[in-house]
Parts: structure tokens; sequence; C-alpha cells
């Protein structure tokens, strides 16, 4: 053997002891650092219960904002529905009240046909009866 292999085998050998230690030493300080697993299922615990508020939060305010849509669609609705009565209600009553004139006018008109009817059949009556005026005035 060689003077250079004789200085180079322990060099050697120190060099891969020396990896070795490192490789144990990074892999122990890497077991250290990662969570265990009650770490991560309190973790995952506290994931899904922030989850769980967020959904709720977000269902609660679009049951507000459905809630107010359908208030106002209501009153909305609810006016039109008020206005188209007013509207209708004053359609009928003017057309009660013309309806109502025209009855008036029509009974009245008969009335007086009939009135004018009646006159002139007395008048032809009293005609043909001697002793009443209308006869002394049909002879003259």
């Amino acid at each position: 053997m060689t003077k250079s292999f004789v200085r180079t085998v322990p060099v050697v050998v120190a060099l891969a002891l020396a990896s070795i230690g490192l490789s144990a030493v990074a892999q122990t300080a890497a077991t250290t650092t990662e969570p265990s697993t009650t770490e991560k299922v309190k973790e995952a615990g506290k994931d899904a219960v922030n989850a769980t508020e967020r959904g709720a939060e977000k269902a609660w305010d679009t049951t507000k904002s459905t809630t107010k849509k359908a208030v106002n669609a209501t009153e909305r609705g609810t006016k039109k529905a008020w206005n188209a009565t007013k509207r209708t209600t004053k359609k009928a009553t003017n057309a009660t009240k013309n309806a109502a004139a025209k009855t008036g006018d029509a009974v009245e008109n008969a009335g007086h046909k009939t009135a004018d009817g009646m006159r002139s059949t007395g008048k032809a009556i009293g005609e043909k009866i001697p002793g009443t005026a209308e006869n002394e005035a049909a002879k003259k």
C-alpha cells in the first residue's frame, strides 16, 4: 500500500460516516417539524367549522336578500292591484251613473208618451160624451 492510499482511506471513511450522521439528523429534524395526526385532525376540524360558518353566513345573507326581494315584489303587486281596483271601481261607478241616467231618461220619455197617449185617449172619449168641453169643441 502506498502512503497516499493510507492517507485517503481514513478521510473517505470519515466522510462516509459523516454523511450517514447528517442524513440521520436531517430525517429526525424533518419528522419533528411535521404535524402529528392529532394536530392534522384538529386543523381539519377547524377548517370544517370555518367552512360551515362561512356557508351559514352566505345562506343567511341570501335569505335576507331573497326575503327583501319578495317583500318588495309583494308591495309592488299590492300597489298595482289597489290601483287597478280603484280604476275599475271608478269605471264601474261611471258606467252605473250613465246607465242610471239613461234609464231615468227612458222612464221619463215612456211616462210622457203614456201621459200624452192617455190625454189624447181622454180627449177622444170626451168628444163622444155629450156635455163635455171636448164634445162642445168638436161640434163647432
